[in-house]
């Protein structure tokens, strides 16, 4: 009421003011728009005041908005300019600034800022490299669902791919970057039970790489192929046990291993049911790590817990991904790679988890494979962007994975990648059974480079304030963020307050807030809400999406050929 009151007072002060204006006029004296008649008497101050305006006469007064009435340009609202974004190299002929508005301009770009409207860009990897930021170039990232996570990570993998960085989903559980891969001309692999499976015993790139590199180098790349399928086949039995392994049973594990690899022919990789094997034959190298000192017994009794879980791997609900061969291989020279496990069913924990983990075992070799190449001379160099999204699901999978994810994904700057861990809030890690588990967890968010939130709640916000350290402010806007949309009475679709804003932290520096807004193209690519289409506008959305997916790989083929975008150090 307040407002409109208001509103109709700054009108009637304009229509007197116009009133005066025209007496003014005809009368042939223009007042001054301040003067007021009515507290003018007839003689004193205001005939004074007269006669000076005779002497200068003022121009008429003209409201600001216009005059009332038929063809007086009366405007009731006046709608805000257009504006157009460019570099300075394309409108430096209008760019009126002196100096920069204090956002980073370094890698993708993201969005704008929430309060100064400038652009804002930003990426672990160019962070790290180019702009040197961050000291880790990894990336954590959390918030309440529907807030458009996914889709600013979808943005960095889109822009990174346009500079030779190749992408890496290990892992899509819905899928999310599936048609944005395949848009880039990159290869999706599908897992999960009559999809394709992963032999977590293949040497897979690596195994190659080393074979093609040989001498010292070679047998260095075996030996730490050896440790990435000790540390999976133990995640495998981590899940199905849901506790850790023992000490002398990694000991025996390896042993195992080390006789496949010595005894498999060239050309094929080992199998689960052939490390069954040679735990049931018992060859020399594996007693002598059991101290069974020829007795069968302490043999048995030494190894039957370890037969125990791989035969629960075989016959239980992992079996048909992991007992036979790999399906599909990841292409080392392919500009993105997506693993798709969008198969599995939701209430599938245990084979999400593995699934999860097999891909990021079998993705992050290929890396260290190429960077072993290029060591050597044999390929160039390559950069690395891996998305581990959903991070929640193999964490609650059982007790002690925290510790098989720190191993796969702590080395990521020796490896010459960055990364972007996606999760919903810092309670996932909370639920972890042990306070070691905990606080390994914790230590992503510790640990990363660029913390991203999304709309949280104001205690998860409290509680990530002790671990990243958040002002006041900062708590106070990322929690009204995850408020939900309004009751709308037009029947239009209303998105939540906090869809597309961020909150970008770097150590202490004061956080940058920042909204997203995307284009068709990426709307296109990146629907999570597919089993929420009407079957007719499915049908419509997959024709579309198959044109730009065309278009795109075109594009991305053309500039490929020309040797654009590619990065070699």
């Amino acid at each position: 009421m307040s407002r409109r009151s208001d509103r109709k007072k700054a009108e009637r002060a304009d229509r007197l003011a116009e009133e005066r204006a025209r007496k003014a006029l005809l009368s042939g004296h223009p007042v001054d728009p301040g003067d007021d008649p009515a507290r003018s008497g007839a003689h004193g101050p205001a005939n004074d005041k007269s006669q000076k305006n005779q002497k200068n006469p003022k121009r008429p007064y003209v409201p600001p908005r216009g005059w009332y009435g038929v063809g007086g340009g009366r405007v009731g609202y006046l709608d805000p300019p257009t504006m157009w974004r460019a570099t300075t190299v394309q409108a430096c002929g209008m760019w009126p600034f002196a100096a920069g508005s204090g956002s980073p301009m370094t890698g993708v770009p993201l969005g704008q800022h929430l309060f100064t409207g400038a652009t804002v860009c930003g990426d672990p990897l160019n962070w790290f490299t180019r702009a040197r930021y961050i000291s880790n170039p990894s990336l954590f990232m959390l918030g309440m669902p529907g807030l458009g996570k996914s889709t600013l990570v979808n943005r960095m993998l889109i822009g990174l791919a346009a500079t030779g960085v190749v992408p890496l989903v290990l892992g899509d559980l819905k899928p999310d970057y599936a048609d944005t891969v395949r848009a880039l001309g990159g290869q999706v692999i599908s897992i999960g039970r009559g999809r394709g499976g992963i032999n977590v015993l293949d040497p897979g790139a690596m195994g190659a790489a080393a074979a093609r590199i040989g001498g010292e180098a070679g047998e260095v790349l075996k030996a730490e192929t050896h440790g990435r399928v000790l540390n999976m086949v133990a995640a495998l039995v981590t899940i199905v046990r849901g506790r850790p392994m023992d000490d002398h049973e990694q000991s025996v594990l390896s042993a195992v291993l080390h006789h496949l690899r010595e005894h498999t022919p060239p050309g094929r990789a080992p199998l689960l049911p052939d490390l069954l094997r040679v735990l049931t034959e018992g060859p020399d190298r594996v007693r002598a790590v059991t101290l069974d000192r020829s007795s069968d017994t302490r043999y048995r009794d030494a190894v039957d817990p370890l037969h125990r879980s791989l035969l629960g791997i075989l016959d239980g609900p992992l079996g048909d991904t992991f007992a036979s061969e790999t399906s599909t291989r990841i292409d080392p020279d392919a500009p993105a790679v997506c693993i798709d496990i969008s198969g599995i069913g939701e209430a599938d924990t245990q084979l999400t988890a593995a699934a999860m983990l097999a891909a990021w075992s079998d993705g992050l070799g290929t890396v260290a494979a190429s960077h072993a190449l290029a060591d050597a001379g044999l390929t160039p160099r390559r950069w690395f962007f891996t998305v581990l999204d959903e991070l929640w699901r193999p964490l609650r999978a059982a007790s002690g994975i925290v510790d098989r994810i720190d191993a796969l994904t702590r080395l990521n700057r020796s490896l010459g990648l960055s990364d972007a861990k996606i999760t919903h809030t810092l309670k996932d890690a909370e639920a972890l059974g042990t306070d070691s588990d905990r606080a390994k967890a914790r230590g992503f968010v510790e640990r990363a480079g660029m913390v991203v939130c999304a709309g949280l709640p104001r205690a998860e916000m409290e509680e990530l304030g002790k671990v990243v350290g958040l002002s006041r402010r900062e708590i106070e806007l990322v929690s009204s963020w995850s408020s939900p949309p309004g009751w709308g009475v037009s029947g239009e679709h209303e998105e939540p307050p906090g869809r597309g804003r961020f909150l970008i932290k770097v150590g202490g520096r004061p956080g940058i807030p920042i909204k997203v807004a995307i284009t068709d193209a990426e709307r296109h690519l990146h629907n999570t809400n597919t089993r929420w289409t009407p079957n007719e506008t499915a049908v419509e959305q997959a024709l579309e999406l198959e044109q730009t997916v065309a278009h795109t790989a075109a594009q991305v083929r053309q500039a490929h050929e020309r040797g654009t975008g590619r990065w070699t150090a």
